[in-house]
């Protein structure tokens, strides 16, 4: 199909790479990709999947901006502050790309929205910061087979991985890292210990690019793999994520009983 002038010039410098050209171009185009949270993870990724011409981006969210969010979600400004996330963050990605259709999903995403929601989507993206809607978003992930983007940062540490993609004959996922989810207060949250404001953009964006890699089938993704990034050295590295005997004895392997574990409660 014959793209309009507006689409050359707008995806000029993609479509110019090498490798990439108008081939790749269209496969973001064609892609549908649902953002779980437009938080700090949540507004660089959103803004680079717009801005790369992914064609349909869903994004769900139930916060409202907070002063203390403004020094790393970078879709938003102090005249935001206490409006709906979701809802603004739709309308400054709608200025940004006319040729993007935006889905926005003012609620948060539990049992009944993934199951409804998630089979449309080519790709799920967790851009989250608690562990119940991590275990939640994997679990529904590998019932209904979809790629799973993942994202989390802490203090001046950042992880990506990419789970429920075949790679070497495996296909991994949250619970092969994590079979357990861990007790109160074993690990700090954004808001009791602090992040440095560029760090989600930094890992946001390697998640944005996961994605990319995905639609597109360039590169090699971190499947089966976690990168841990420092921002305070500047280094990176990767650790090899092996099948974890407890992953799937904790798992549900029915949507029946995925719609009954209180997520909230395994991990309290």
């Amino acid at each position: 199909m014959e793209k309009s002038k507006e689409y050359i010039l707008r995806y000029q410098r993609q479509i110019t790479l090498n490798g990439f050209g108008i081939v790749a171009q269209e496969k973001l185009t064609n892609a549908k990709v649902l953002v779980v949270g437009a938080g700090g993870l949540g507004c660089p990724i959103l803004q680079y999947l717009v801005a790369a011409g992914v064609g349909e981006v869903g994004i769900i969210d139930n916060d409202q901006v907070a002063l203390s969010n403004l020094n790393r979600q970078t879709l938003f400004g102090q005249e935001d502050i206490g409006k709906d996330k979701a809802i603004i963050a739709a309308q400054k990605l709608a200025e940004q790309n006319n040729l993007v259709k935006l889905n926005v999903f003012q609620q948060n995403c539990d049992q009944s929205f993934a199951l409804e929601q998630f089979p449309y989507y080519d790709i799920i993206v967790d851009a989250t910061d608690n562990f119940a809607t991590r275990y939640l978003i994997n679990d529904a992930c590998v019932l209904l087979k979809k790629p799973l983007v993942f994202g989390a940062v802490s203090q001046f540490e950042g992880q990506v991985a990419v789970f429920n993609v075949m790679k070497e004959g495996q296909s991994l996922n949250y619970r092969d890292l994590f079979p357990v989810p861990p007790k109160n207060n074993e690990v700090l949250s954004c808001a009791e210990g602090g992040v440095l404001g560029v760090l989600p953009g930094i890992i946001g964006m390697m998640q944005a690019m996961e994605v990319i890699k995905l639609i597109t089938g360039m590169g090699e993704v971190l499947a089966n793999e976690l990168l841990t990034y420092n921002a305070l050295s500047q280094e990176n590295y990767k650790i090899q994520i092996v099948q974890h005997s407890d992953s799937e004895k904790n798992m549900p392997t029915t949507l029946e009983a995925f719609t009954s574990l209180n997520y909230q409660w395994l991990c309290s």
